[in-house]
């Protein structure tokens, strides 16, 4: 179990705890923050899913050593280039190449937008938790889970304009919360 105010922790003070004071659960909090994130990268240079998790867990045993060997100052960006070139190195055959044999423009976007989904996700998930009940669940399984608001009235009992209603709600308030945390420019 991983201590709560892992939570609270930035990214740069786990690895500080992992690679100085051999707390292990600052990397298994680091993998539970990041973990599906790199799969999901990893996905997209594999093809498969069972190749991605594959890659996700040996990305991370060899992260658990360099941050023990590296001083490692900005931990995300770090990550998404080991995770990069990872991937470069062991599936080149199966990325989107053009005919000069660099990575396709739209595959690089892609991967700068996953890198910025992530930041907003860590961004947005404690505004989340402060929404009240029905906007905070009818918006993690619209968004989360991809639900429809049929879907989202049934499995929660509400009817299908109180779901609409909630996820209007819940990201007008979103909004709001991100324009006070002045985090995000709107």
């Amino acid at each position: 179990m991983i201590p709560a105010d892992y939570r609270k922790l930035s990214d740069e003070e786990l690895v500080f705890r992992y690679a100085h004071k051999y707390e292990h659960a600052a990397l298994i909090y680091l993998f539970e923050r990041y973990g599906h994130i790199v799969a999901g990268v990893c996905n997209n240079y594999t093809g498969s899913i069972n190749e991605a998790k594959e890659a996700t867990q040996k990305i991370f045993l060899q992260i658990a050593e360099d941050l023990v060997t590296y001083k490692i100052e900005k931990f995300k960006p770090w990550l998404f280039q080991k995770c990069r070139n990872y991937c470069l190195l062991n599936y080149k055959g199966s990325l989107p190449v053009d005919n000069n044999g660099a990575l396709s423009e739209d595959f690089e976007e892609d991967w700068q937008y996953k890198i910025e989904e992530a930041h907003m996700a860590e961004i947005l998930q404690p505004m989340v938790g402060s929404l009240d009940a029905a906007q905070r669940t009818c918006i993690e399984l619209f968004y989360l889970q991809n639900l429809t608001y049929n879907a989202i009235a049934e499995r929660t009992g509400y009817d299908v304009s109180t779901v609409k209603n909630s996820i209007v709600s819940g990201i007008r308030n979103l909004k709001k919360q991100l324009m006070a945390s002045g985090k995000v420019k709107l």
